[in-house]
This record gives structure tokens, C-alpha cells and sequence, in this order.
């Protein structure tokens, strides 16, 4: 099945018409990006947009063969022209299913937003998913098999990634092309990271792709470290990493505070954010988690684990810290570099970045961040990536 992608952007085309931001500004030339539309095998066009017969010719393609028109959402603005000698474009009603001249066989696929997906079979049985801008799957969508190819809005519904792969329909050697990109994320080699993450990729507009096809799929770290200093959107960036992912265990180090009603509320804007399907679990016992098989650990963070580490050692008092506190300490962060390096689990780990310059004025303040700066050396060493969070934006300091 030969797809190719006539637009992989929003609607409205990205940069949008008229609109200032730094994402738009920034999206000229390749990084341009036509509204989507696909052209399978020729013969199927999933979605009309304006200039759809110029971006098929750049694309070295033709839509002379094209025997039906689906469209897959409503569409906003004037009314699209359709090209001479194209069929009139319809919808497929949910869950019904059509076969082309071609011997295409297509199914709509119900979506829990406005919209339509469809489902498309080759004659060599290869199969394609393509969802509409802001739609995930309503109901399980995937069937026997994973699908070869899966289109769909991936940095705006990352969970319908999720669904898909819980559902079995995305599979490890399943080809996730981004579409629907809009201005909500920075282009470039930031798109190309997030996207890695989800296991997912985009392509310029005009590429044409095999389904099923050999291919380098996008490596997803296994053990990831987010540093950076406070409020600086590490915690979002971890998250971010997992969110195309049906189930993850999040590991909550810092526990509850009675009668701390700002760390509650703190607490509380943490587990809002997180997606439903998400596990909870308040513990700083890491290292049988991480031993135990299972789904994505995302460990927020590092830095509480190692107050609480130091609370069970005596760290805080210099007699007890010179006796037996730093030995037991070092014991208890090599079993956790360890158990790191073991582990056969997604892992994402947070900390936090401190002592930057600044020298504290009391003995236990230094000695805090003396260990937790050792710390976080010592686990970057075990993670394939390790990312560098400032001002929200993160900096890929390996991997």
C-alpha cells in the first residue's frame, strides 16, 4: 500500500493564516505544512483540501485514478473547489464498510470526538488507520493484528496512541506518522523528540510511504533523566514521555504532609494533570519497582527520594553522618544506580538541579546538595537520554 501525504498539518495549515506566534513565524519553507490529506495507492483520497491536485503533482502523483473522496471532519471556511474529474466527496457512516473499484476495502471507524476514521485494506492485506484532527478511536480499533500504518493526531490526542497500543492495533513494528500538526508545538528537531518519545515520526509534506515496509522505527529511550531547576516544566516534560502509553505507574516520592495545605494543592495539580489510566503508587522503596516487571515507571523525584534517604541514615546530624550515615547513604544510592541499570522496565526519572554556584550556610544544606549532585551524575550515567529542562524548554544533554 503506497500512502502519500499531500499535508500533515492542521486545518488550517500551518503557519496559520495571519497568526503571530513564534511557531508559525518559524514555519517557512520544509517546515511549512498544508492541511492533511492522503493519497492511497492512487485510487483513495482521504480528505480534500484546497490545492489538492498541485500538491499531488509535486509529490510526482496524479489524481486522474482517484475513485472516491472520503472526508474524515467538518470543514471550517469556504468551501473546498473540488478538481475536475474527481467523484463527489462523502462520508462513510460509523462502523459501515465499503469496497472500491481498486479492491480497497475501507471501514469507518467511530471517533469519541466530531469525525470520522477509516480503516483501509490493500488487496495484499496491508492495512491503514487514519484519524481526524483532535479524534481518538471511540471504541477498540486494531483487531487481529497491529496496523502496518497509523496517521493521526498524535501531539494533540497522544492518548488515542495509547488506546491503540492497550487495544493491540499499534504494534512495535507499526509505522505512527504524525498529522494534524498545528502551532501548539515548536517544529524542528524539538517535533522530531517529542514525537521519538511516542514512538511516532512526521514527514514532510509530499512524502510518500509504503505500509508495511522495512524500516527504521523510532527508538524510545528506555531509561530517561529529566534535571532542572524549579518550575521549570520537568514534571510536564517527564509526563509528556509517557502520555502516548496505555498504562503507567506513577511513583510519588514525597508523600503526604499533614496539615500542609500548599503541598496538597501542589499534590493535587500533579494528579489532575496525569492521564486517567495512570496508576498512583506514594513510595520512596524504588528499587523492588524497578526489579519487578511491569508497565512505565515515571518517578517524580529523585531529590525527595534522597531527603527521605537521608532521614533513615541520620544524615542531618554531623555525629551520625560521620559514623555510619555517609556509608550507609552511599549503600543506599548504589543499590538505586543498580537496580537502575537492571531494570528491564521504561523508566523516567525526576530531579532537581540546585547548588548552582551558591554555597549553603549550614552543614545539612551543603551536604544535601553535595549527595544529591552525585546523585544525579551517577544515574545520568545509567540513562540512555537525559534531558536538561530551562524556562519550559528542554535541552538533550544525551541521547
Amino acid at each position: 500500500m503506497e500512502v502519500t501525504l499531500l499535508g500533515t498539518g492542521a486545518p488550517e495549515g500551518l503557519p496559520r493564516p495571519d497568526c503571530p506566534c513564534a511557531v508559525c513565524a518559524t514555519a517557512r519553507g520544509a517546515h511549512a505544512r498544508a492541511a492533511t490529506a492522503l493519497l492511497v495507492d492512487g485510487a483513495l483520497l482521504l480528505d480534500l483540501t484546497p490545492g489538492a491536485a498541485q500538491a499531488a503533482a509535486r509529490a510526482g502523483h496524479a489524481l486522474t485514478g482517484v475513485r472516491q473522496v472520503l472526508l474524515t471532519h467538518p470543514h471550517d471556511g469556504p468551501p473546498v473547489e473540488l478538481p475536475a474529474g474527481l467523484p463527489a466527496a462523502g462520508r462513510v457512516p460509523d462502523g459501515r464498510e465499503l469496497t472500491l473499484i481498486s479492491g480497497h476495502r475501507v471501514r469507518a471507524v467511530p471517533m469519541d470526538a466530531p469525525g470520522t476514521g477509516y480503516e483501509v485494506t490493500s488487496l495484499e492485506g496491508r492495512r491503514l488507520l487514519y484519524l481526524p484532527p483532535g479524534g481518538a478511536p471511540a471504541g477498540v480499533a486494531g483487531g487481529r493484528r497491529p496496523y502496518d500504518m497509523v496517521v493521526a493526531d498524535v501531539t494533540g490526542r497522544p492518548d488515542a496512541l495509547a488506546r491503540l497500543r492497550a487495544a493491540g492495533g499499534v504494534g512495535p513494528a507499526t509505522d505512527v506518522v504524525a498529522a494534524h500538526l498545528d502551532h501548539d508545538v515548536p517544529g524542528g528537531r524539538e517535533l522530531d523528540r517529542r514525537l521519538a518519545a511516542a514512538g511516532a515520526r512526521a514527514v514532510p509534506d509530499g512524502s510518500t510511504l509504503r505500509a508495511g515496509d522495512a524500516r527504521a522505527v523510532p527508538v524510545v529511550p528506555r531509561r530517561t533523566l529529566v534535571t532542572g531547576g524549579a518550575r521549570s516544566g520537568k514534571s510536564v516534560e517527564a509526563e509528556r514521555r509517557l502520555e502516548a502509553f496505555p498504562e503507567v505507574l506513577y511513583v510519588a516520592t514525597g508523600g503526604a504532609r499533614n496539615g500542609d495545605t500548599e503541598w496538597a494543592e501542589r499534590v493535587t495539580a500533579h494528579r489532575d494533570r496525569r492521564p486517567a489510566s495512570w496508576r498512583t503508587e506514594e513510595t520512596c522503596d524504588l528499587v523492588p519497582l524497578l526489579a519487578a516487571d511491569g508497565p512505565p515507571l515515571l518517578v517524580d523525584c529523585l531529590s525527595l527520594w534522597l531527603t527521605d534517604a537521608m532521614d533513615r541514615v541520620g544524615a542531618w546530624d554531623d555525629a551520625t553522618w560521620a559514623a555510619s550515615g555517609g556509608r550507609e547513604l552511599r549503600e543506599r544510592v548504589a543499590e538505586l544506580v543498580a537496580a537502575v541499570r537492571s531494570t528491564s522496565r521504561t523508566v523516567v526519572a525526576v530531579t532537581n538541579e540546585v547548588g548552582a554556584g551558591i554555597v549553603p550556610a549550614d552543614a545539612g544544606s551543603r551536604r544535601f546538595r553535595d549527595e544529591l549532585g552525585r546523585l544525579n551524575a551517577a544515574l545520568a550515567g545509567e540513562c540512555e537520554q537525559v534531558l536538561l529542562v530551562v524556562a519550559g524548554q528542554a535541552l538533550v544533554l544525551r541521547g
